[in-house]
């Protein structure tokens, strides 16, 4: 038998591992083991493991100087994303697209935390005399919160002739009603020149004279012939000072006599003017001034859209706000806020504040709230009232809507 010595030896069969994806160019040289631990675990999506022991190369790398940018958005209630933009909007005088989007709005959020827009649509339309529109939307509104619907008030008459009012500058009377107050008569009657409106706030003075009574009188008459309006403040302090200078045969101080019939026309106190003015006459024989009904609708006629309960007319006396209030500045909102403990705005008369003004309210009555002054809005139009909490004020104050 002859045997081949060079016979090739019979090959053995390896099993081949499991597939894996293709290793990258700069793997190829690694030794099998390593290929083999660089496999990723099972899974078409597993991605390849980097080379641990290969130095990283950034040569070729560009740094940003600036950050990604990323946004991280937080959840955001869709009723008060909706009742910001609206406000906004009707705040920038963008009417048509407030109606548009409070329209679409009410048809989502029917129920519950949205009838905050539902309110704004009811003002929108009084406020631009839609009175179709208010009516059918009473009836989806009591079909949708099973309760009565606000009711119609036409506001588009008085939007329409409302004008851009100035607001009322207001000084704190310094020092007494005497006639020796050279710096409290300047100031206020330099206040009156700027201003067509000015709120003399007397509340403070604790002494008069006669001579302090005429120089007021002659404020009062120059406001009166320049038509000017002056609104006097503190009328019930400055009455009880004048009360005991005031008697019946003693032709003594005429002028405190006069400021006192005054203040009756002003306060509509019909029956006590016409006693003071017989009173006068017997005292100084002269006639006295005649009463004048017209000066006190003037003087007691309510702000636009003032719609306040009877219990207000006990109410303190008010900053008020009326018309559509464009870059106002509100430079005399601090000095009336000094003047009182309460500080109360009245919103009734406003139709439309841009966001620019409530802006700077913000910022005056943040002032004004740091000094432990209390602060109270009184009855904005839920337009006006949404758009206060959008800049922030109710951080400062409290906001009370308008009764629908």
């Amino acid at each position: 038998m002859v045997f081949s010595f060079f016979k090739k030896p019979q090959e053995k069969m390896v099993a081949k591992p499991a597939a894996a994806p293709r290793p990258r160019a700069e793997d190829a040289a690694a030794p099998p083991e390593e290929k083999t631990a660089a496999v990723p675990p099972s899974g078409a999506g597993a991605a390849p493991q980097p080379d641990l022991d290969t130095p990283l190369d950034f040569s070729d790398f560009e740094f940003s100087e600036s950050p990604p940018d990323f946004h991280v958005e937080a959840d955001v209630d869709p009723i008060d994303a909706d009742v910001e933009q609206a406000a906004v909007l009707y705040a920038n005088a963008q009417d048509d697209a407030v109606r548009v989007l409070l329209e679409d709005a009410v048809r989502v959020h029917n129920f519950g935390p949205g009838e905050r827009l539902w309110m704004m649509l009811f003002d929108l339309y009084r406020l631009t005399g839609q009175k179709a529109a208010f009516e059918a939307l009473e009836i989806d509104y009591a079909r949708a919160f099973e309760k009565s619907p606000p009711t119609w008030r036409d506001r588009s008459r008085t939007t329409a002739a409302a004008k851009p009012a100035p607001v009322p500058g207001s000084v704190l009377f310094a020092g007494e009603l005497t006639g020796d107050n050279d710096a409290g008569f300047d100031a206020a009657m330099q206040a009156l020149e700027k201003s067509p409106r000015l709120r003399l706030d007397l509340s403070r003075v604790a002494t008069i004279d006669a001579a302090g009574c005429n120089r007021l009188l002659a404020l009062l008459q120059k406001a009166r012939k320049t038509k000017r309006e002056v609104e006097l403040l503190g009328r019930d302090n400055l009455g009880a000072l004048l009360g005991p200078c005031v008697e019946t045969g003693r032709a003594e101080s005429p002028d405190c006599w006069l400021l006192l019939l005054e203040l009756h026309q002003l306060q509509g106190r019909q029956d006590a003017f016409e006693e003071l003015a017989v009173d006068f006459a017997v005292t100084f024989e002269v006639s006295p001034p005649s009463w004048e009904a017209q000066r006190v609708a003037a003087a007691e006629a309510p702000p636009a859209f003032a719609e306040a309960p009877a219990s207000d007319a006990a109410a303190p006396e008010a900053y008020a706000l009326q018309g559509e209030i464009k870059a106002a500045r509100f430079t005399d909102l601090p000095a009336f806020a000094d003047a009182h403990d309460l500080v109360v705005v009245d919103c009734a008369g406003i139709t439309r504040i841009d966001f620019v003004s409530a802006g700077v309210l913000l910022n005056v009555l943040t002032t004004v709230r740091r000094s432990g002054k209390q602060i109270v809005f009184r009855h904005p139009n839920q337009l006006v009232a949404e758009l206060f909490g959008v800049v922030g004020l109710k951080a400062v104050a409290e906001i009370i809507p308008a009764k629908h």
